[in-house]
């Protein structure tokens, strides 16, 4: 749990672009709210990797997200299944289920539907939100806080090492 904090730390204090960090939430939201044995997030794995995003950020942002959307099910099934009862889709929704990777998508399934269409809305607003605190904390937080005198103890740490350690 150090190690992670401590990565995640350092991605915040590197000099990786905010929009990366962003990327990251973003890809953990995605994986977090939606449900997880899906193809779609096996995807999204690859694409993280692709892109190197921040692993550690992506693995954060994915707990985060896991514990909303299990707040959020309820209303995930609701909208899930007002969309698959949607008369209008009904000829598309057949033809999908029809092919082998409809049926592999899951997307049938109410929760998987609704989660998945609020993590696609939700998606600019956390790159956003993400992108806004990334850049705020690295121009008005960060060097006060490195003063503090409670960082100051923490540095003597076996934290900081572990720190200091990952900067290399």
């Amino acid at each position: 749990m150090l190690t992670i904090l401590a990565k995640l730390l350092k991605a915040l204090n590197s000099e990786t672009s905010a929009w990366a960090l962003a990327l990251a939430v973003v890809l953990g939201m995605f994986i977090g709210i939606t449900p997880l044995w899906r193809i779609h997030n096996l995807i999204i794995i690859l694409a993280a990797l692709i892109f190197r995003v921040n692993l550690s950020l992506f693995i954060v942002s994915f707990g985060v997200f896991s514990g909303i959307a299990y707040l959020l099910d309820p209303w995930f099934h609701s909208l899930g299944l007002s969309l698959l009862e949607a008369s209008g889709w009904q000829g598309i929704y057949e033809a999908m289920y029809a092919t082998a990777l409809g049926r592999l998508s899951m997307f049938n399934h109410t929760i998987t539907m609704g989660s998945f269409v609020i993590a696609l809305i939700a998606t600019p607003i956390v790159a956003a939100i993400s992108y806004w605190v990334i850049a705020n904390y690295r121009k008005r937080i960060q060097a006060k806080i490195m003063k503090l005198r409670v960082v100051q103890v923490i540095r003597g740490s076996r934290f900081w090492q572990i720190y200091t350690d990952l900067r290399g």
